[in-house]
């Protein structure tokens, strides 16, 4: 099969985004897969080549059609955008948040335009971004204003743990409120849509319950009755093999054994906890990760979007220990989102 092009944010370029993309499309696993374009400022990803004495020429161009895809050959998108003696490692500035908006907003367009056939994000920093005047909570809600999407979700994905969200960056009070029956149903939808794209063949659909013992009949909330046991219902009878709702705190033991193929999280932290104590591995001696691992993939756009489903580590930014492992499930989601698309 033709190998899909596949376009890579660089990220924050005060974080570890542009590292760890660089070391990513370097890996020989990557290449094999896709034909990467890294988008952002050339200048930013060879102030990293240098510092990292990296092995790979950066090959700056102004259209897809110029990528040369070739071995020790880092093609830029060259947006031009980042005065690099103006960014601190580390630091949260507008002017690398408007950089790495700018990124985000141009691989869009560039999928859009049917250039790219997926995308690929790297970590940017919310404060940054705002301050650089763009009231986003984060690429989530990014992607969905630019494309136009109202009906979308964050599915987090690493291994057996497949996790989408009723709703993720609201306040926790604001949460509770918004667990309604038709976003629900509209999640699961999502989520088997997901199942699909990504190739799983066990579609039991584990749904997680809002409060403790699942509303224990009333006893400690009644949006379990009200809301999610009968979108479970309606979701049943239109054909799906989902459970629910389902005391969070046992669900997703069952999960991470692969008895659900996919759970319904009902808010940011009900998710996020279970699924990084899966994939991030803290070495207490170094006092820093080992391996962070987990793929973000934004569900409902009319494009492909996956992307690290870790922080910008400012604390290790241009120390050259920034682990690409994430970024490397990102584009094999990716490759294999576009391929099943």
């Amino acid at each position: 099969m033709r190998k899909p092009i596949i376009g890579i944010t660089m990220g924050d370029p005060a974080s570890i985004g542009p590292e760890i993309a660089l070391k990513a499309i370097l890996d020989p696993k990557v290449q094999q897969i896709c034909r990467p374009i890294l988008v952002g400022d050339a200048s930013v990803f060879e102030h990293i080549r240098k510092q990292l004495s990296l092995s790979v020429e950066i090959h700056r161009i102004e259209d897809v059609g110029q990528a040369k895809f070739e071995t020790g050959t880092a093609d830029v998108f060259d947006l031009k955008n980042t005065d690099v003696s103006l960014v601190q490692l580390g630091e949260i500035s507008a002017h690398a948040g408007q950089a790495a908006f700018e990124s985000v907003t141009k691989v869009i367009e560039l999928a859009l335009a049917n250039k790219l056939d997926a995308t690929v994000t790297g970590p940017i920093n919310k404060k940054s971004i705002n301050e650089a005047g763009h009231q986003f909570a984060g690429h989530t809600e990014i992607y969905a204003h630019y494309t136009g999407t109202k009906k979308y979700a964050m599915l987090l994905v690493e291994e057996n743990m497949r996790v989408i969200h009723v709703s993720t960056h609201v306040s926790l009070r604001e949460a509770c409120d918004l667990v309604k029956q038709e976003r629900i149903l509209e999640v699961i939808d999502l989520l088997q849509d997901g199942l699909v794209s990504l190739g799983v063949s066990n579609l039991k659909i584990g749904v997680a319950g809002l409060n403790p013992h699942a509303g224990d009949s009333g006893l400690f909330g009644w949006e379990d009755d009200t809301e999610i046991a009968p979108a479970v219902r309606r979701a049943k009878a239109a054909g799906y093999d989902v459970e629910g709702p389902i005391p969070a705190d046992t669900l997703f033991s069952k999960a991470a054994t692969g008895h659900y193929g996919g759970i319904v999280a009902m808010y940011h932290d009900q998710g996020h906890i279970p699924f990084k104590l899966t994939g991030f591995t803290w070495n207490a001696q170094k006092k820093q990760m080992d391996s962070v691992k987990g793929v973000n993939i934004t569900m409902g756009l009319p494009i492909i979007r996956t992307s690290v489903d870790h922080g910008t580590a400012f604390e290790i930014a241009g120390k050259g220990v920034a682990s690409p492992d994430a970024m490397i499930l990102a584009i094999e989601s990716a490759v294999q989102l576009a391929r099943n698309k």
